[in-house]
């Protein structure tokens, strides 16, 4: 075989090992499945050029395993409700607690629920999808923690919680990105920049 193209072909096959690797570091579900099954046609290939049948069609089975839990995913009706509390209270405590480390990277300043605080809990169905809790003035919300579970993180549960506010008479969101990635997904959902905060008129 020529030198050129068995070099081609070890790097067709390290790019495939480095995809599925970097597939197991994604919080998103969808994205994990995505880039793992890219990954896993990527070796695929490599495995069929250098003649190893068994690996090849073990990454056929998981290109078919990730295909079929795509489906599930993508496909599964989401029916959001919200459930509004006052203060600190046992559940709302509980989910903060265990997805403590998660909410840590996105939003390190937050401790805890405060007496004052409102709390919106966004279920699916038996699931708690993610919280919101903020202080309120007249019509506005200051959001001081406004997490979504991995599993969720398509926007469909902001989109949703927005437009409940905005029935309960809400009028504008007020809320600060302390890491980047906070930052970039209240420009997606339509916060505009000021200063310090971000802000949305519902």
């Amino acid at each position: 075989m020529n030198a050129d193209i068995k070099l081609i072909i070890e790097i067709v096959g390290y790019l495939g090992s480095a995809l599925v690797i970097v597939s197991m570091l994604m919080t998103s579900v969808v994205k994990l499945r995505v880039i793992n099954m890219i990954g896993s046609v990527i070796f695929a290939a490599y495995a069929l050029c250098i003649h190893s049948y068994p690996t090849a069609a073990m990454q056929g089975a998981l290109i078919i395993i990730n295909i079929v839990n795509l489906r599930k995913l993508l496909n599964t009706k989401k029916e959001y409700s919200v459930v509004k509390q006052s203060g600190p209270q046992a559940f709302s405590d509980f989910f903060i607690s265990q997805n403590k480390n998660d909410i840590k990277k996105i939003f390190p300043d937050f401790s805890q629920v405060q007496p004052d605080d409102l709390v919106y809990l966004i279920c699916n169905h038996s699931d708690c999808a993610g919280i919101l809790v903020a202080s309120k003035s007249d019509n506005t919300l200051t959001v001081s923690l406004d997490y979504t579970t991995p599993a969720y993180r398509d926007t469909s549960v902001g989109k949703f919680l927005y437009k409940t506010l905005k029935e309960e008479g809400i009028k504008k969101l007020r809320a600060n990105a302390p890491v980047e990635v906070h930052a970039k997904y209240l420009l997606k959902m339509g916060f505009k920049q000021n200063q310090d905060s971000f802000e949305k008129d519902l």
